[in-house]
């Protein structure tokens, strides 16, 4: 169960508790959930029954006490806990078939991956300055909104700089607008379009002024171009790459991705007409792939993975694409961790198992992501660096 799986039986568990006249209040049109903090129980938590407390003239614990019961028995929920003044605290059953399922809608989706339609009823009209940094956010917050299906249009003070077209950047229309419209009014980048395409290329440039988030300052120095681990924009476009470089190289060696859930050890198929002895040896051989692939250094990364989605619709929400370059970086950092602890290609004489097409899956998955969330950004995802 992703995420959003678990929001949406939440939100069907509120719906059959008014339905069933359990509770008299409005449904929400959705539930958020949120991965539990350090200290916290269980793995997700959500504020649901304290929203609907009110509305429904009831103390938040009862809110919660008739939401439990309809949410423990779903499939994929193993428990459901009420902590502090009516939060419920989700326990995920079957860790692996969760694992599986996010592993599938990357590889489903694509680039894709993380777009809905949460946002399909809702129209922007956003209005900026003739000002760098404005013109790209307001593109990027565009292409964020529509990822989630809503239709928005942007348009500009002045007639725009022609050198956006450079990074990417289109207007609607310019001049003053007849109604007051929502303005993007980030903290001044300071240069100009083409002072920064000369400096830092289109995809540091704006890796630049959309990193920071609106009301700080962006960072638009000759650290962005570094080809290191320093710079966060390097890390994320290499760590890309390397995904890519892994198929590439499974492929040479005659493997592909394949996800392994937890609590299975997948063999590796008898020979036919095998005697039973070799068939017993193969199997004390056999790699435990799935204890292998889904360690601890592989759960941040799948976590990270199975989140990607909320992030995405979070950054629309709250026209902050700073959200997703922040996401990305985890999930590089989280990547290098998994890649070290776990190579998903094997070593030396070392034959290609269950275990590293587990691996390479997590991997993939992680390169896609990383890919999207740069396109989403108008970044450039190389396969080689």
């Amino acid at each position: 169960m992703t995420p959003a799986d678990l929001s949406r039986t939440v939100l069907h568990a509120v719906r059959r508790a008014v339905d069933e006249d359990a509770l008299r209040a409005p449904v929400p049109a959705r539930v958020r959930v949120e991965r539990t903090r350090p200290g916290g129980s269980g793995d997700y938590a959500c504020a649901v029954a304290l929203q609907l407390a009110g509305p429904a003239a009831l103390p938040a614990l009862e809110v919660a006490r008739i939401l439990r019961e309809r949410v423990a028995a779903e499939p994929g929920v193993g428990r459901v806990e009420i902590t502090g003044p009516g939060f419920l605290s989700f326990t995920l059953d079957a860790p692996a078939a969760g694992d599986r399922a996010v592993l599938a809608a990357v590889r489903e989706q694509g680039l894709a991956y993380g777009h809905g339609d949460a946002l399909r009823d809702e129209i922007h009209q956003f209005h900026h300055a003739r000002e760098v940094r404005a013109a790209v956010t307001a593109q990027t917050v565009r292409r964020l909104l529509t990822a989630q299906g809503a239709r928005v249009r942007t348009t500009c003070a002045e007639p725009p700089d022609p050198d956006w077209v450079r990074l990417g950047v289109t207007v609607d229309a310019h001049g003053t607008p007849p109604v007051p419209l929502t303005g993007i009014r980030p903290v001044p980048a300071g240069a100009t379009a083409g002072e920064l395409l000369e400096r830092l290329g289109p995809d540091a440039a704006r890796w630049g002024l959309l990193r920071a988030a609106g009301h700080d300052r962006a960072a638009l120095g000759p650290e962005l171009l570094v080809q290191g681990e320093a710079n966060p924009l390097f890390r994320v476009r290499y760590a890309h790459a390397r995904t890519r470089a892994l198929t590439r190289g499974a492929a040479a060696l005659g493997f592909t991705a394949e996800a392994a859930p937890y609590g299975e050890s997948p063999s590796e198929p008898a020979a036919h007409g095998a005697s039973p002895t070799a068939q017993a040896a193969n199997a004390a051989n056999t790699e435990p792939a799935a204890t292998t692939a889904h360690d601890a250094a592989a759960r941040p990364l799948l976590d990270l993975i199975a989140d990607h989605p909320g992030v995405l619709l979070a950054g629309a929400r709250h026209r902050a694409p700073d959200r997703v370059a922040r996401q990305l970086e985890a999930v590089a950092h989280a990547f290098f961790d998994f890649h070290d602890s776990c190579p998903p290609l094997p070593a030396g004489d070392e034959k290609p198992s269950a275990a590293h097409r587990a691996r390479l899956a997590i991997a993939e998955a992680a390169g896609t992501v990383l890919a999207g969330g740069l396109s989403l950004l108008g970044i450039r995802a190389p396969e080689h660096l």
